[in-house]
């Protein structure tokens, strides 16, 4: 089966085709980073319109790149949700009309699950059961997979997610947005050990985060070092290394522990935080003590992207589940209602 997975989630147009026997074909992503730098931040309104603008163009740069004609697709993906809606929209709408003028089914797509399934398009993928760390900008939750669709939430953050904090606190210490690459690049020259930041919630039983203290200390530590009149890049850089470090080890506290209740040893980390340098490195060491492994995307797979929405449809599709041509997305939409294959 080959299938055409489009993402519109947020701010990322993300195209690609996938073939059930040959693996993924071709694939082209376009980042509106630039568009929303301007403003801190994603604006729902503007990366709607430039999905609009995209979408169409990148599907036929993929077909081309894939050798492919819309006669050879037999079924379109879409990311129906979670997400701004009005991203969403667009590649709903975009995917039932192709599906309707090709004659093709199209399947909604949960991006979460997309995130969680994209090592699979690894040469060494993780095999069911595993514990899976989604970690990115708007989520990060602790889920055992027992296999697709078969999903158990064992913790999640009860305020901001791992990636939001990046991006919020890049903006406190006057970096550009997106904010996580930003302390990610400030944190390789900081100083280890002139800052110390608390591991949030991680003095007491449970899986849940929370990251918005972490934040706050953050901003106060800055603050009295502006003070004192030490707002030296160098001191950027040591704080940016402190607060990754503590998000790091927090992370990793919280997937010791859930690997332990799920009696696991196989973690798979997904979403646009899995591409952090210095998470990678110390899961890694710590499934290494363990006898585990840990696995993941490459990194142009953590972010968004169509490849990992035209894989989940692909499963799903082989396994029989099919939708009307309705155009439904959701905002909100939990793991744990998605069927089981």
């Amino acid at each position: 089966m080959r299938v055409l997975g489009l993402e519109t989630s947020c701010d990322e147009t993300g195209v690609a085709l996938y073939d059930s026997e040959r693996g993924l074909l071709a694939d082209a992503l376009f980042s509106q980073i630039d568009l929303h730098r301007v403003y801190g931040g994603v604006v729902p309104e503007l990366a709607s319109r430039d999905h609009v603008k995209r979408m169409l163009p990148l599907i036929r740069e993929v077909l081309e790149e894939a050798g492919s004609r819309p006669a050879d697709v037999d079924a379109i993906a879409y990311t129906a949700g979670p997400g701004l809606v009005g991203a969403l929209l667009v590649g709903a709408a975009c995917a039932q009309a192709l599906a309707l003028a090709w004659g093709v089914p199209a399947l909604g797509v949960h991006h979460m699950e997309g995130h969680l399934l994209a090592p699979m398009l690894e040469e060494q993928p993780p095999q069911f059961p595993f514990v899976a760390l989604l970690v990115s900008g708007g989520h990060t939750q602790l889920v055992q997979v027992d296999g697709i669709g078969r999903y158990t939430v064992l913790g999640e953050s009860l305020d901001d997610a791992a990636g939001e904090a990046f991006d919020k606190t890049a903006k406190l210490l006057g970096l550009s947005y997106p904010g996580g690459p930003e302390i990610a690049r400030l944190a390789e020259r900081g100083v280890a050990g002139r800052f110390v930041f608390p591991r949030p919630m991680t003095d007491r039983p449970g899986l849940e985060f929370s990251f918005s203290g972490l934040k706050t200390f953050t901003l106060t530590t800055w603050q009295r070092c502006k003070a004192a009149g030490d707002d030296s890049e160098q001191t950027r850089c040591d704080i940016a290394l402190a607060f990754q470090t503590a998000v790091v080890e927090t992370l990793a506290i919280k997937c010791k522990r859930a690997l332990k209740q799920a009696g696991l040893k196989s973690l798979v980390i997904a979403g646009g935080v899995s591409a952090n340098r210095a998470l990678r490195e110390n899961l890694e060491q710590m499934l290494s003590e363990l006898g585990g492994h840990v696995f993941y995307a490459r990194p142009r797979f953590c972010t968004d992207n169509g490849a990992m929405i035209a894989y989940a449809g692909c499963q799903r599709l082989l396994a029989g589940q099919q939708e009307g041509p309705a155009i439904a997305v959701k905002a909100r939409w939990p793991m744990e209602q998605l069927a089981a294959l």
